[in-house]
């Protein structure tokens, strides 16, 4: 049995469907109860469970083959990273309790950065089950291609997208959320001993102006991307109703200047399969569907 954290969201719920299709017995760890009824009616058993708890992470867990792990983002953390020092604390606890004999957390590109930025969040979740003897793979996935979703409205509206990786046409690691959830389910039902990192990107990497003329093909009208000068990044960020915004910044100063990158570079990456035009052509396709 596979227990599944992160369920209802795309990566975590593209592992689940997966192992369901080979015939593997899937527990969907759900934090509404509500959201449990569509995993039941896969054939799923649902237990109900916050990151945050180590008592119902514990419960969850129990008796598993292998966990997922997938944290959910927080995109303004305390300056201290409170919510994540947290979240490890209860993670490891409840790791450690119920014993499953694999683990692999969905961690980041990035996590190996010694400069502190959002990403960090998992550097420390990394940093704290890594003391445990359970063998743990870090999966760490590139920017998400399904990000570029959010540039959707500006292109419709205005053709020019604002770009906050930037110069543009510098290639920046990407790689969609499907290929994050096969992959997955794949180490999950493999085997490996001690800890170990495996790195993950599309295809091809990805410049902000492939972006626009990607958008510009499926949307049949032009479209190009323009630079958000970098000065304006913190009032922008406050006036969103950001209270930190600091960790995003350095983040995106990464992304941008390179020291968010992957331990072993591009060659030492796993590729996946899916573009970046089927990615925004799936969102697109979803966006006329629900309206």
């Amino acid at each position: 049995m596979y227990a599944i954290t992160g369920v209802t969201g795309k990566v975590g719920g593209t592992a689940a469907r997966a192992l369901l299709a080979g015939g593997q017995s899937v527990r969907a760890v759900v934090r509404n109860p509500d959201k449990g009824q569509v995993w039941r009616n896969l054939g799923c058993d649902v237990a109900v469970a916050t990151i945050e708890d180590r008592a119902s992470l514990s419960v969850a867990f129990q008796r598993a083959e292998a966990v997922f792990v997938l944290v959910p983002p927080n995109f303004d953390p305390s300056p201290e990273f409170s919510e994540a020092l947290e979240i490890a604390k209860a993670l490891h606890s409840a790791l450690a309790e119920a014993r499953p004999k694999r683990v692999v957390y969905l961690s980041t590109i990035g996590a190996q950065a010694r400069e502190m930025n959002l990403l960090t969040q998992h550097s420390i979740i990394e940093k704290a089950i890594c003391d445990l003897s359970i063998p743990i793979t870090f999966l760490r996935p590139a920017w998400f291609m399904e990000n570029c979703s959010w540039d959707l409205a500006p292109a419709r509206e205005t053709g020019v997208v604002p770009s906050f990786l930037q110069p543009l046409d510098k290639p920046v690691p990407m790689v969609a959320t499907a290929d994050i959830g096969k992959l997955a389910a794949g180490l999950l039902r493999g085997k490996w001993e001690g800890h170990r990192v495996i790195e993950l990107e599309g295809p091809t990497r990805v410049t902000p102006n492939q972006i626009a003329t990607t958008l510009a093909k499926l949307l049949g009208k032009p479209v190009r991307m323009k630079v958000v000068p970098r000065e304006s990044w913190d009032p922008l960020f406050r006036s969103q109703g950001m209270k930190n915004p600091v960790p995003r910044i350095r983040m995106l100063d990464g992304f941008n200047e390179n020291w968010i990158e992957f331990e072993r570079g591009t060659a030492g990456s796993q590729k996946g399969s899916t573009s970046l035009e089927t990615v925004l052509k799936s969102v697109i396709e979803q966006e006329s569907t629900s309206t």
